[in-house]
């Protein structure tokens, strides 16, 4: 039963024209981010690099090297959207994206996480069959069909992101729209937009439609009644996101993502008419089965438990931050410190306040103002510094902060020499200080 589910084999338009959407997004998010500046600000302008712990070894090119690095990415988008050299380049994008996604997190975002998941996911699916280079050069691979795993595969992955960014709004401060409230005052000297996006009845449609929307969308685009209306739907809610957040390729892709949950028929007859439509419904089980069962079983246990993983440490994680990356914790809160450094040399007790102009870019000191793992990551970049000097110092903080606009309280425990601490990937901290006042 589980093999003619699996491996029965589909018509494969959608795959094709997604791979074809997914190349041109992958090209534009890279060569985007030569021109936008964002490579400047972010790998290039920094002194150093905050990456996710455990990736060190991971670092921006010198000089110019990480311009050249994401017009390579490009290149290698424009390939996957052409299907040349499909495995290879698909492959070659999916390792490069995640070294540049790990490489720093100053610039931490769910959408380029999401990416690097589907880059990882499309390397094993036969998206170049058809309406490409490879199969031109290569006439024996050409295929009408796919087997429906490969379709399942992403809808189930889009099922796990958008639960957890719905349930993840389920707390207070979302629910009596403080959140939307203070996000959209960052937004009131839009044009044309700002004045509306103030009104809190557009508060309460933002905060309780996001629910509903994320809740809801990918059964009603799964149940044929309802899948041209939650369509529309997706339309005005990602080109909202796109034009107040302009978040980049996002919106785009997620409407991309549609196409594997419209009848092939449809997809075949508007995209790709010159194709044949696969309708024989042949199983083929691969001679790989049980390897690629396993390995999508195992993928998914740890999607669905990455998530969980702040349910079991300690405090709130609005609060520490804890558990917050790799969780589709989309967008939830609103956060802001007022945090100095000062370092003491062990051998004199001389104490020195840190200037952070002279060491961290302007994005770079929000975070190391906010999330305890720049801060300590930060702690030990100063302590290595100053060793280079000659001198053995204690790294200490004095940070307040404030979410939602709540009261500004002490975050990290300031008689704590953070820097000879050591980090615990499921662990709470004890130096962050408790979010409830004792």
């Amino acid at each position: 039963m589980l093999n003619k589910w699996l491996f029965k084999h589909i018509d494969n338009s959608a795959l094709i024209v997604f791979r074809i959407i997914f190349g041109l997004l992958c090209f534009l998010e890279s060569v985007g981010a030569i021109f936008t500046g964002w490579i400047k600000r972010t790998l290039v302008d920094p002194e150093f690099t905050f990456n996710f712990i455990g990736f060190e070894f991971l670092q921006p090119l010198p000089g110019n090297g990480m311009y050249f690095y994401y017009a390579i990415m490009g290149v290698f988008g424009l390939l996957i959207m052409v299907g040349y050299k499909y495995r290879f380049s698909m492959l070659a994008f999916a390792i490069m994206w995640s070294a540049t996604y790990l490489m720093q997190k100053s610039s931490y975002n769910n959408h380029y996480y999401l990416l690097m998941l589907l880059s990882g996911i499309m390397v094993f699916l036969p998206a170049n069959k058809y309406a490409s280079i490879d199969a031109k050069l290569h006439p024996e691979i050409k295929k009408y069909s796919m087997p429906q795993w490969c379709s399942w595969v992403i809808i189930f992955q889009l099922f796990i992101v958008y639960t957890y960014a719905s349930i993840a709004k389920l707390y207070p401060d979302w629910l009596d729209t403080t959140v939307i409230e203070l996000m959209m005052k960052a937004k009131k000297d839009y044009m044309l937009v700002g004045n509306f996006l103030q009104h809190k009845w557009v508060h309460y449609l933002l905060a309780y439609g996001g629910i509903l929307f994320d809740g809801l969308i990918i059964p009603l685009l799964l149940f044929k009644p309802t899948r041209k209306y939650a369509f529309i739907a997706s339309i005005c809610f990602h080109l909202f996101n796109s034009i107040i957040f302009q978040i980049g390729i996002f919106p785009y892709l997620s409407l991309a993502f549609s196409l594997f949950f419209f009848p092939a028929k449809k997809i075949q007859k508007l995209f790709l008419k010159k194709k044949p439509f696969y309708n024989e419904a042949e199983v083929f089980v691969s001679s790989f089965k049980t390897p690629l069962i396993i390995g999508f079983l195992i993928y998914f246990i740890i999607q669905i438990g990455l998530p969980l993983r702040h349910h079991f440490i300690e405090d709130n994680v609005l609060w520490t931050e804890e558990g917050h990356r790799l969780s589709w914790r989309m967008m939830l809160r609103v956060k802001s410190g007022q945090t100095t450094y000062w370092v003491e040399n062990k051998d004199t007790g001389k104490r020195t306040n840190i200037d952070l102009n002279k060491y961290l870019s302007s994005k770079q000191k929000r975070s190391a103002s906010t999330k305890p793992d720049v801060m300590w990551q930060f702690a030990k970049h100063l302590k290595e510094k100053y060793k280079d000097k000659g001198e053995n110092v204690a790294v200490y903080i004095n940070s307040k902060v404030s979410v939602n606009g709540k009261p500004y309280k002490t975050f990290i425990n300031p008689d704590i020499d953070i820097a000879s601490m050591e980090w615990n990937i499921f662990k709470h901290s004890y130096w962050i200080l408790p979010s409830k006042e004792e």
